[in-house]
């Protein structure tokens, strides 16, 4: 199935905002050479998200963006690690913008007391569990709150930048019980966590690549 940008995708999400020493991003951090080149660091983020719609159908994802990098004279956000739960988002995620998304299973599993526990496997092996419990008023959040918001990603020979947009109800939320095999996903519990706030009922629409010239 081919699904060519732009996609509107709606569903829930876990954002992990957090600082990551350098030292770790450049051994641990799974970046390609664009990115060892262009790495600057500052913040970056882990998301864990629930696609109930998009262009290919419902899928889940978990991703790293270990923090900004400056790449042919932009400065801009980068991804170096990505799962998703299915193989045509896997397709097209390349395909479309250059994103290295991986297959992998993911669980979801809504616990008596109200939190919430992500579970994500390759091959029948574990690599990343954390149970998260939201608390406290809804909040808007939106991508407005981050003017210039931009990722950039090689595919082939050439470099895409995409500037997705997205809105939905925030919620600020704990972490416990993170468990993570550093051979699949970074070790986030190496960074200095800034802030973990839980999207509920966002929209995002992402859109054609801009090619970033020499």
């Amino acid at each position: 199935m081919t699904a060519p940008p732009p996609w509107t995708l709606h569903g829930d999400g876990l954002v992990l905002i957090a600082h990551f020493p350098e030292a770790f991003v450049r051994e641990h951090g799974f970046l390609a050479d664009f990115q060892q080149r262009g790495y600057r660091g500052w913040v970056g983020t882990v998301m864990l998200v629930d696609y109930k719609t998009s262009n290919v159908g419902p899928y889940r994802e978990l991703l790293f963006i270990p923090g900004l990098f400056s790449i042919r004279g932009r400065t801009t956000f980068s991804i170096s690690k990505i799962y998703v739960s299915t193989q045509v988002s896997v397709d097209n995620g390349i395909e479309n913008w250059g994103i290295p998304k991986e297959q992998a299973d993911f669980d979801i599993i809504h616990e008596p007391d109200g939190s919430t526990t992500y579970m994500v496997s390759q091959g029948g092996t574990p690599f990343f569990s954390v149970r998260v419990k939201t608390g406290g008023l809804s909040f808007p959040v939106s991508t407005k709150l981050l003017p210039g918001f931009q990722v950039t990603q090689q595919r082939r020979n050439e470099t895409l930048l995409t500037a997705p947009t997205a809105t939905g109800k925030g919620q600020f939320a704990s972490l416990y019980d993170l468990q993570i095999d550093p051979a699949f996903f970074p070790d986030i519990a190496q960074g200095t966590r800034l802030a973990t706030i839980a999207v509920r009922d966002f929209t995002m629409v992402f859109p054609n690549g801009e090619r970033v010239k020499e």
